[in-house]
């Protein structure tokens, strides 16, 4: 049997991208290796306030963008996370087995807390990992493919499989997170030493600009002293971010996209990593805008659904047996 790779993207602000790069491009390649379940982690988006009509257009751009990034339904699963009613039944379960000293030292809980009212921070927030570990061993998943920001979360996810089997037996399979070598971390156009995070209109490059903006954007990204094109996050963070996309969506080494800007100055070299994002961009564009129009997306969500359900009530079914849960 295939390992099953399993991976989720929330549907909160626009997708960038740093969200194609890390993700999207990747899905006919993830095809090839194993069982594919894609979900949409539409109920990790009520975590923090969002606006029904947003988190509903988010959803379907969400969904849309999976399949014009040339995924094939035959071949995955693809649903919504709360079309799986097992996800919640688990994580009521779950959230006993993880501990609250554990969750406050979560480092994404810790950023966006800082940030917030204490009196506004909902349980959801804090309980975050529970659910994300939920969507991981419900499906017997094998490989969980993350950005760097979230192998703390699979990192707890183990914690809990290591937790709950010692007391239960081997119950959840022990998942394994994947980290992206060229282009895991594309950072904001503007402010290079932080990353590309669907909040700065000028240094975020969104999936639906239009292919003049997107150019745009590029030619007035921040740049280094000097005039060589090198690679050094430390001292060059602007050219290293570019040539980090350029290196992504080309599928070449940073060492080789390094050589073909020997000699080259920077506009020459932004101009060119500017052609490369509108020549991958537009016809993913086009083939957005048309499932978009024809609603394609629905039916697969919906057949996605059964089939998720189909995985996943196996998995809830041992969970609920092991702890002692009475079945009428």
């Amino acid at each position: 049997m295939a390992d099953r790779i399993l991976t989720g993207i929330k549907p909160t602000g626009q997708l960038t991208l740093g969200n194609y790069i890390g993700v999207l491009k990747r899905l006919p390649q993830m095809m090839d290796r194993g069982e594919c379940i894609f979900f949409i982690a539409d109920l990790h988006a009520l975590t923090l306030p969002i606006d029904p009509q947003v988190l509903r257009q988010n959803t379907i751009d969400l969904a849309s963008f999976y399949l014009a990034a040339g995924l094939d339904p035959e071949r995955v699963t693809l649903f919504l996370q709360s079309s799986v009613s097992e996800h919640a039944e688990l994580n009521a379960i779950m959230q006993n087995y993880l501990y609250m000293g554990e969750l406050s030292r979560m480092t994404q809980f810790k950023d966006k807390v800082s940030k917030m009212n204490e009196s506004a921070i909902g349980l959801g927030l804090f309980a975050y990992p529970v659910l994300m570990a939920c969507d991981i061993v419900l499906y017997d998943a094998a490989i969980i493919p993350v950005g760097e920001d979230q192998v703390q979360h699979v990192e707890i996810t183990r914690d809990l499989v290591n937790r709950f089997n010692n007391r239960y037996g081997k119950i959840l399979k022990m998942p394994n997170y994947e980290l992206r070598k060229v282009g895991a971390r594309i950072m904001s156009l503007s402010d290079p030493t932080v990353k590309m995070s669907k909040s700065d209109p000028k240094g975020d490059i969104f999936l639906k600009d239009d292919m003049k903006t997107v150019r745009k954007k590029i030619m007035s990204a921040v740049t280094d002293l000097g005039c060589e094109v090198k690679y050094d996050p430390e001292n060059k963070p602007g050219i290293s971010n570019l040539l980090t996309i350029y290196a992504a969506l080309k599928d070449i080494s940073i060492e080789d996209a390094e050589k073909e800007f020997v000699g080259k100055r920077y506009g020459e070299f932004k101009t060119v990593v500017a052609d490369t994002v509108v020549a991958e961009l537009e016809p993913f564009q086009k083939r957005y805008q048309e499932i978009v129009e024809t609603k394609a997306y629905e039916k697969v969500l919906r057949d996605g659904a059964v089939k998720a359900k189909a995985m996943a009530k196996p998995t809830l079914e041992r969970v609920q047996e092991a702890v002692g849960l009475l079945k009428i």
